[in-house]
């Protein structure tokens, strides 16, 4: 049996090998710090943060995005698909068992075959085998296939979890949307109410030749105005219930409410935070595994230049009569061992290496490209942040302004020192600029958002504990070291 048992085992210990290049991280160029600085409370990107906001609605839709959005569903069912190829490709790594049975009539040439006299040229034939086979892994395609699938498995989980960092963004930025176009729908009947009190006002003194005809028309084109604004405004309050009910996984619907925009608490801002901290962000940790996956299939295909040995076996039984179907004498067996190698194929293995070749470079760039906006989208988020901040402030301190311009231009018009154009100008100034003390105050807490979509964050996994998950048991990431580390 030595001459079987020494084969297998030389092929086993060199199964180890495996052609194609192993994967090393892209060298990185990573900026010290971020173009703003804020105080240390880094513990900060690894909450709930949307909970920060002090609204149980809010939380309420987002647990609910969780759990019904269809498109993380559907982004858990391609990782389910991932896992079941890596499974597959897994499986060439032992031997295939597998069995057969047939069952024939046939007829027995007379012109080739001598038959006794008498016998009957048709009969009957009975089989039954076990059989298996095994490709040995000797140069590690099966082993570059199976490190592409796994590195696939762990891409399309960071794809799942990048949905789950979009979807929560999104639900929180468009609830805040919806609270700014509440509070401007809200402005915009008030004015209009006070606009018609006034013109009422206005019209019984005009019929007592109080005020002129001019002023008259003045307040009417003012309370318009103020009428004109509120469809549009409704208009896109439906419009953003539509949005969120998508995000839901729901028919459009009308959205439940909880605080006001005013009402709304900002998050703290995470600070100062390190390059090493986009380590988390799943599209760049899903753009390397794609990287992994790529790196592999040079391997892959590299590995057809060489042969592929195959042992094949099979045990079973023939038989003309079923009543001697596996008896001793219908026994029979096989034992083979394959080899298979190409010799020319005229540039087919070259192309495909090439193309492995190319996708890789591929991936490397978009990997890279990944990390660059990354850092972009990070500084950005942090500037907006504190520039929506100050503009926020500077708007709100501006009503506040307005309101008393209008309240004293107003007094000056009823003792009889001021025309009412100069009421109308202050007015329409204070309603402009209360609908864009709103907008700056939404755009500052859609900033808020943007800092811990972009900066990623242990939050995600808080958030993933309430979607639906594939299963993940024996597949581990291929990754070497820190992610951004040169």
């Amino acid at each position: 049996m030595n001459y079987i048992i020494l084969p297998l085992f030389a092929a086993t210990l060199l199964s180890a090998c495996a052609v194609g290049p192993d994967y090393r991280r892209p060298v990185i160029e990573t900026p010290e710090k971020w173009r703003v600085d804020y105080p240390q409370a880094a513990e900060v990107t690894n909450v709930g943060w949307w909970t920060q906001f002090g609204d149980p609605a809010l939380n309420a839709l987002i647990e609910t995005a969780l759990n019904e959005n269809r498109d993380i569903q559907a982004a858990a069912a391609r990782v389910d698909q991932f896992i079941g190829a890596l499974q597959a490709t897994r499986a060439q790594f032992f031997p295939q068992i597998g069995y057969s049975a047939t069952i024939s009539r046939n007829r027995a040439t007379e012109e080739l075959a001598v038959l006794p006299p008498g016998n009957d040229p048709y009969f009957s034939l009975y089989r039954g085998a076990l059989n298996a086979s095994w490709q040995i892994d000797l140069f590690g395609r099966i082993r570059r296939q199976s490190e592409a699938a796994q590195a696939q498995i762990f891409a399309s989980e960071q794809g799942r979890r990048g949905v789950i960092l979009s979807v929560v963004t999104s639900v929180a930025a468009s609830y805040i949307g919806l609270r700014a176009l509440d509070r401007q729908l809200e402005i915009a009947r008030a004015s209009a109410a006070n606009y018609a009190e006034t013109m009422r006002i206005f019209d019984l003194r005009y019929q007592w030749g109080v005020v002129s005809q001019t002023e008259l028309s003045q307040i009417q084109s003012q309370y318009q105005l103020a009428l004109a604004t509120i469809p549009g405004i409704e208009q896109q309050i439906v419009a953003q219930e539509n949005l969120i009910s998508i995000l839901l996984g729901r028919n459009p619907e009308t959205i439940p409410r909880g605080s006001t925009i005013d009402e709304l608490i900002a998050p703290i801002v995470p600070p100062d935070l390190p390059s090493t901290l986009l380590e988390r962000r799943p599209d760049i940790v899903e753009a390397e595994q794609n990287l992994v996956a790529t790196n592999a299939n040079v391997g892959v295909a590299r590995s057809l230049y060489y042969p592929t040995i195959t042992l094949t076996g099979l045990l079973g039984s023939a038989s003309t009569a079923f009543g001697n179907f596996l008896t001793g004498p219908a026994s029979t067996w096989t034992v083979a061992a394959g080899l298979l190698g190409p010799i020319f194929t005229f540039g087919n293995i070259t192309g495909q290496v090439r193309a492995a070749e190319a996708a890789q470079r591929e991936a490397i760039a978009f990997y890279q490209a990944i990390i660059l906006n990354a850092f972009r989208e990070t500084n950005d988020a942090l500037i907006g942040a504190v520039k929506k901040r100050e503009e926020a402030e500077a708007q709100a301190k501006r009503v506040v302004a307005l309101k008393e311009y209008a309240r004293l231009s107003r007094a000056k018009f009823d003792n009889g020192y001021a025309g009412y154009l100069e009421v109308l100008f202050a007015e329409n100034l204070l309603f402009d600029v209360e609908l864009a003390a709103v907008r700056s105050k939404a755009d500052r807490y859609t900033e808020l958002v943007n800092v811990y979509k972009a900066t990623g964050g242990g939050w995600v996994d808080e958030a993933e504990q309430l979607t639906p998950k594939p299963q993940l048991k024996g597949v581990q990431p291929v990754l070497e070291g820190n992610i951004l580390a040169p």
